[in-house]
């Protein structure tokens, strides 16, 4: 048998469940995602508008998705997934609604916060890994992460489209419907039935929030996607004011230009992701993505309305969509076993914190400093970024698998399983049947687990 750990083809039953969440997941963030490339030139129509409500507007949902995120997660620990995603897709709906029909910059804020309420991210990460398998798992992650980045992209087209024949109301009414699609979802999609498991890679453990949160590599992952989302809303403040005034496009052709920005930065980035993962070259390939995004901020604060500005937005969004595949990959591969659920709650409570308080720092930076002082603050802020970046120790290729501990005594366990090639970290809580473990993929002789390899 080979050394190395290969992924078994999707069940059925899995290949349903991963393709109907990832759906859920998908229209959801599309309708999220699609305010931001219009939402800075249609902010004005609404009554008591300012640049400080809007970047309250843009960056609210990240506030409430925060506050919401693990406490949602430990809830459907509890009471299951199902309803915490139905209650979560209802307040959806009724944010949209509300900022459908207001007319004040308040009521859109007060609709946004809304939306961020139904915080079921981790909630839906949890259910994918309720229904797939362990060899199955990062297959499943990135399914869920190829629908994020397929919505980004598609509403980045939408939402001008939308708003230059509805207005910013039309796409508030389109996004209550796609909240009403995920009901669909829900009740005709996902299985209602899975085999119970006592999975702590899908559960959030606030014992453990304290000792992730003071793991240094951790903490600078956290830090990244919190500056990562930090920037992105931030510059979102500016950018459609950017290539409406200084390149001249028109509002009802900023969906095109978007296509063009988001499509050629995806083709950019794919090769340096596979060269990245073939060589085991993460931090160089990460470090100079967040160079490319500085740089792209600075000269955007240096130049008016040429082809080097367009280039520069191409660069950020180019470098952007490849922080946003390496991070998630980094987090899994370095957190400690059996410890997933509480990383990635943590992680992406940072991410929606960034998203917020991008928000209100491109509504502040834009009243008192202005486009270009705006823009040579997030180049600062990258930059501090850049070098928490290089403190950073590249992940090795690491995967958890969950081991059957059986009629095993745990010392017994731990001393045979330790002593295999390739396993770096072993979790075995007394009284549990599981035991979670973080094994080199390029070291681990998969023939030797198989005494213990979980069967449920």
């Amino acid at each position: 048998m080979t050394n190395k750990l290969t992924e078994a083809k999707y069940s059925s039953i899995e290949k349903r469940a991963v393709l109907s969440i990832a759906s859920l997941y998908g229209f959801r963030m599309l309708g999220l995602f699609m305010v931001l490339p219009v939402l800075s030139l249609y902010f004005a129509d609404y009554q008591n508008s300012s640049l400080f409500l809007l970047g309250l507007a843009l960056g609210i949902y990240g506030l409430t998705q925060a506050v919401f995120q693990i406490p949602l997660g430990l809830l459907s620990d509890k009471i299951g997934r199902r309803p915490v995603i139905l209650g979560g897709l209802a307040l959806f709906v009724l944010g949209s609604v509300v900022a459908a029909l207001s007319e004040s910059a308040m009521g859109v804020i007060v609709g946004r916060a809304l939306q961020g309420t139904g915080a079921i991210a981790s909630t839906l990460m949890a259910l994918v890994t309720d229904f797939s398998a362990e060899k199955n798992r990062t297959k499943a992650m990135a399914t869920i992460g190829g629908s994020i980045g397929a919505s980004f992209a598609l509403a980045m087209v939408l939402g001008p489209l939308i708003a230059s024949h509805f207005g910013m109301s039309g796409i508030f009414w389109v996004t209550a419907v796609l909240g009403l699609v995920g009901f669909i979802i829900v009740f005709t999609l996902i299985p209602k039935t899975i085999s119970a498991r006592n999975n702590r890679e899908t559960q959030t453990d606030i014992q453990q929030i304290g000792n992730l949160l003071r793991s240094p590599e951790l903490l600078r992952l956290n830090l990244g996607i919190f500056f990562h989302h930090l920037t992105l809303m931030a510059a979102f403040v500016v950018v459609p004011t950017i290539l409406v005034q200084q390149l001249a496009v028109g509002a009802d052709q900023l969906w095109w230009v978007y296509l063009c920005l988001l499509g050629g930065g995806f083709v950019a980035m794919v090769p340096a992701i596979i060269f990245a993962e073939k060589r085991n070259a993460q931090k160089p390939f990460f470090i100079a993505a967040i160079v490319i995004m500085m740089v792209s901020m600075f000269v955007l604060g240096n130049t008016q309305g040429s082809m080097l500005t367009f280039l520069m937005l191409f660069s950020y969004f180019a470098a952007f969509n490849l922080l946003e595949a390496f991070l998630p990959s980094w987090l899994s591969k370095v957190t400690p076993a059996g410890n997933r659920g509480t990383a990635m709650g943590i992680y992406s409570t940072c991410q929606f914190l960034g998203t917020f308080a991008g928000g209100i720092l491109g509504g502040w930076g834009l009243t008192s400093l202005g486009v270009d002082g705006l823009l040579i603050l997030l180049a600062t802020l990258l930059l501090v970024w850049v070098i928490l970046a290089t403190q950073m120790t590249s992940p090795r290729p690491m995967q958890t698998m969950i081991l059957h501990v059986g009629k095993r005594k745990p010392n017994e366990f731990i001393k045979s399983v330790s002593t295999i090639v390739g396993v770096e970290d072993i979790l075995l809580l007394e009284g549990d049947d599981l035991a979670y473990i973080k094994v080199d993929k390029t070291a681990i002789n998969v023939a030797e687990l198989q005494p213990f390899l979980n069967r449920t």
